[in-house]
């Protein structure tokens, strides 16, 4: 191989890794740089049990993007007792959730995508001197709702219950 198609190569190669890490990157970057999400979407979600009664609901904003799911509930101080994220992803897969910049405990819920809850945790914020991102959280889920601590616990929801949000295609409850 000639010197120059060499240095092309490792070229490209050095561009395609630029790029990987600059997508992967984006969500901190943009944050550190723009500061958190301002322009949120909001909805309400209302949960039900299995036979259809109504166990509660909740207004909350919209992760429907990179930034804002990055950003999460990190630049949020506290929770009114009827508040939560809803975090809406393309696809339903096996997701992993961190309590980065957090300082209040929350319950972290996994939907899939007809609105059954699949998986509940109860997160606590971490301790002072400790990086969030060490605490990990694990559901498969299309959606994920993050709600003040125990609300959960307080509304009766279980795996398997349905949460119904408005304008999704959350259809269990109907």
């Amino acid at each position: 191989m000639s010197n120059r198609r060499a240095a092309a190569v490792l070229a490209a190669v050095v561009l395609a890794a630029l790029a990987v890490a600059a997508y992967a990157l984006y969500p901190a970057l943009s944050l550190a740089v723009v500061g958190p999400p301002s322009d949120y979407e909001r909805t309400t979600v209302t949960a039900y049990d299995d036979g259809g009664e109504r166990l509660g609901s909740v207004e909350v904003r919209v992760a429907d993007d990179r930034v804002k799911r990055y950003a999460g509930l990190s630049y949020t101080e506290n929770l009114s007792a009827d508040e939560g994220m809803w975090f809406v992803h393309d696809d339903t897969a096996s997701r992993t959730f961190v309590m980065r910049g957090m300082s209040f405990d929350i319950d972290i819920v996994f939907v899939g995508a007809n609105g059954t809850v699949t998986a509940i945790h109860h997160a606590e914020a971490p301790a002072e001197g400790v990086d969030g991102d060490t605490l990990r959280y694990g559901g498969t889920g299309r959606y994920v709702l993050e709600l003040p601590a125990e609300w959960t616990t307080r509304h009766g929801v279980e795996v398997g219950d349905c949460l119904d949000a408005a304008g999704y295609e959350t259809t269990c409850a109907r």
